[in-house]
């Protein structure tokens, strides 16, 4: 039980260092897996700017490039480079002096919405984890209304300033061509700071109120914003996620676990040599304390560790001390009578039961311990005086491999034939044998059981 435990102390250590070492060394950050769909990301993203106008035309000679103007979008990225967008715009533009020398200014309030293709050009990183620019392109068509107001040229105090369009409101509509240009740079997982420069194509000429010469007006919007993403602050934008760092991760991550694999395996293998080493050195030993049980110099059936007269000639007859067997009067004719069997009594079996019930060998050996000599004493006295013969059979559990445990459940029934043959016990009147794990007298799948199957049986006859 020892062993197995610190077997597993040993494996439990080694996956949280390796787990740990993983877990330094991979940033996940940023990580999805590749391949993932959409609900891994935040797609959605809605953008506030503001900035200036400046407007483009023939007509009029001048432009004042400090009227403010602000920017509002909802955008869907549908893919990490694609995203679908609405845009919605509100400021105005004055320009001064007309080219036909009639006006000397015009000033325009616009609203506009459109719907645009944004296109990002470089999100993927092939040298950083995460990137922090991504430039993009943006281009589609929308619908505005405009309100142009004309001031007629000369002296201030003759000037006069009315509408384009009467009667009504004044508002023109038309439809326009947004195309635009600029960069993000990512500040936190979910805000980005948004800088763009847009041009709208006009489809008319009376943006700034008056017709003159042959192109279509037209106007700019520089512009800077936060973007912000929509949705779990666990997952990533689509629209900043570098793929190319999820492929390192996974490779990385599959490259550390398979490291881990192998040190585990390699900790076990160790782990296995040592208890291989372990096993190794017991079984020597085992095989040492057999030899020394077992060997019997002169044979007569005494092992050497219990014979008392260790040089008798062969053939001698010896008692269970190894001594010769000294014969009392005539020798000249010797008359053998069968003596009855012995009746085993009941007296007879509470001393085998009690050498039974205080039998006790060390662990995994066959060394029976001093707590046990008592007994045994006392068994060997009632096989010495009233003749009986005794029959040992030892088992244990089915813990261990087959030829280790059947070894030791002959060593320990050997070790109680010697230990009785060392008391006076005659040797051929023990019988003993091992079983190993066979017979058990209890299921194994509990310890109780398996201390019950680890038993030397004794029949006493």
């Amino acid at each position: 039980m020892k062993l197995v435990l610190k077997r597993i102390a040993f494996l439990v250590i080694t996956v949280l260092a390796a787990t740990g070492a993983l877990a330094q060394n991979i940033d996940t950050t940023n990580y999805v897996q590749p391949f993932s769909n959409m609900s891994s990301f935040r797609t959605w993203s809605i953008g506030i700017n503001g900035g200036i106008t400046v407007p483009y035309n023939e007509d009029y000679s001048a432009a004042n490039y400090k009227q403010p103007g602000v920017g509002l979008y909802v955008k869907n990225q549908i893919l990490s480079t694609i995203g679908i967008q609405a845009d919605f715009f509100a400021g105005q533009a004055i320009g001064y002096n007309s080219r036909d020398n009639a006006f000397a200014q015009y000033k325009t309030q616009v609203a506009s919405a459109a719907i645009s293709v944004n296109i990002i050009l470089a999100n993927i990183n092939w040298r950083h984890n995460r990137n922090v620019i991504q430039p993009y392109v943006t281009g589609g068509f929308g619908y505005m209304g405009y309100q142009p107001s004309l001031t007629t040229a000369g002296p201030a105090a003759n000037q006069t300033t009315f509408l384009f369009k009467q009667p009504g409101n004044g508002i023109v509509q038309s439809t326009f061509v947004p195309v635009s240009a600029g960069l993000k740079i990512n500040i936190t997982r979910g805000v980005n700071i948004d800088l763009g420069y847009t041009v709208s194509f006009v489809n008319s000429d009376n943006f700034d109120g008056l017709n003159y010469g042959t192109r279509n007006d037209e106007f700019s919007y520089i512009h800077a914003g936060l973007e912000f993403a929509i949705g779990s602050s666990k997952k990533p934008q689509l629209a900043t996620h570098n793929p190319v760092n999820s492929m390192r991760t996974e490779y990385l991550t599959i490259e550390k676990t398979l490291l881990l694999q192998i040190n585990i395996q390699k900790a076990q293998i160790d782990q296995l040599k040592t208890d291989l080493a372990a096993k190794t050195a017991l079984i020597n030993a085992t095989n040492a304390s057999l030899i020394k049980f077992t060997t019997d110099s002169d044979g007569d059936g005494v092992p050497d560790l219990y014979d008392k007269c260790p040089d008798t000639p062969v053939g001698t007859v010896v008692d269970g001390s190894g001594c010769p067997l000294v014969v009392s009067g005539p020798t000249k004719t010797t008359t053998f009578t069968r003596q009855p069997a012995p009746v085993v009594t009941e007296q007879d079996k509470k001393v085998v039961k009690d050498a039974v019930d205080n039998l006790q060998f060390d662990f995994g050996k066959a060394t029976i311990r001093p707590v046990s000599f008592e007994t045994l004493d006392v068994l060997a006295k009632l096989m010495i005086d009233r003749g009986l013969s005794l029959k040992l059979a030892g088992y244990t559990d089915n813990m261990g491999p087959d030829a280790v445990n059947l070894r030791i459940s002959t060593d320990r029934a050997e070790a109680i034939k010697k230990y009785l043959v060392s008391k006076g016990v005659n040797a051929s009147k023990i019988e003993a044998n091992g079983f190993g794990k066979e017979n058990p007298v209890a299921p194994n799948n509990t310890l109780q059981g398996r201390i019950l199957n680890r038993r030397v049986e004794f029949t006493v006859f």
